[in-house]
């Protein structure tokens, strides 16, 4: 099994995430981070570390982010590996539980 990151990630952008990684599976984009379905080993460290609470086992995806789990690798596949925390995007508490971001994200 494998987790997802999924929509409330986008313009936020938290990396809390990447630092607990034991394997390097989190990719970064220009405004969402994705997990590597390949390469997470599902220690579920990063699940607690989102401050927004985008990340889920592949099982508990909520109902209507489904489709982030094929974004997540096919995007593991275009993105560079981020192995250590960098800064959130500029206005990420403001877009923090807000609905409906999917079609903000850039590839």
């Amino acid at each position: 099994m494998t987790h997802v990151v999924t929509e409330n990630c986008i313009n936020c952008k938290h990396t809390d995430c990447v630092e607990v990684c034991p394997v390097d599976c989190f990719h970064a984009g220009p405004n969402f981070l994705v997990i590597d379905p390949d390469e997470c080993i599902d220690c579920t460290l990063c699940v607690e570390e989102c401050p927004v609470g985008a990340i889920f086992p592949e099982l508990d995806v909520p109902a209507g982010q489904e489709i982030f789990m094929s974004i997540n690798a096919e995007l593991a596949r275009e993105w560079p590996v981020l192995t250590s925390k960098i800064a959130a995007m500029e206005d990420a508490a403001k877009w923090d539980g807000v609905p409906g971001k999917l079609p903000l994200l850039k590839r």
